[in-house]
């Protein structure tokens, strides 16, 4: 009975570990970001998954509101933004010029990647947002968490307006 018990122990582990390591591996392997920057004045659009948003989306399931900031202070806000990106945790700023910034952020356990992308529009007062995820389905909302808690920073700055 015993020898029977640890035999299936020792299946449930070996599946354990197997199921670890395709989606490590497949993680790793994972395609680049695809269609990023900005293309007609707009960022990439959000492909059909619920794991990206954006402000440049049509859809209420992927919309999420630009950054606006305060009224003359686009160079400030630029600035507190590229600095703030860059001091994210494990997070690798891949673009960065004078009205474009893309990051990728790996995910703490699987080292999945997001591509973070903003977009700075002077004239329109504000900054366009994307933050998607490269691979899965759902994100568990993980990347408009991430987009909030950037805006809430730089709101307390005093650099945005108030979210």
């Amino acid at each position: 009975m015993a020898q029977i018990c640890d035999n299936r122990r020792r299946r449930r582990s070996l599946r354990v570990w197997g199921l670890s390591l395709v989606m490590v591996f497949g993680a790793c392997s994972a395609n680049g970001p695809g269609v990023i920057g900005p293309h007609g004045g707009k960022l990439a659009p959000c492909p059909d998954r619920p794991n990206c948003v954006c402000s440049d989306a049509d859809d209420a399931r992927h919309r999420v509101a630009p950054f606006t900031f305060r009224e003359g202070s686009a160079a400030d806000a630029w600035a507190a933004l590229g600095a703030y990106v860059s001091a994210l945790p494990r997070a690798r700023v891949v673009t960065a010029s004078p009205v474009y910034l893309h990051a990728e952020i790996r995910s703490r356990v699987f080292r999945f990647v997001d591509d973070l992308e903003f977009y700075l529009r002077p004239q329109a007062g504000g900054i366009a947002v994307r933050s998607a995820s490269r691979t899965g389905y759902a994100d568990l909302g993980v990347n408009r968490r991430r987009i909030e808690a950037i805006r809430n920073h730089l709101a307390e700055l005093g650099i945005l307006r108030d979210p």
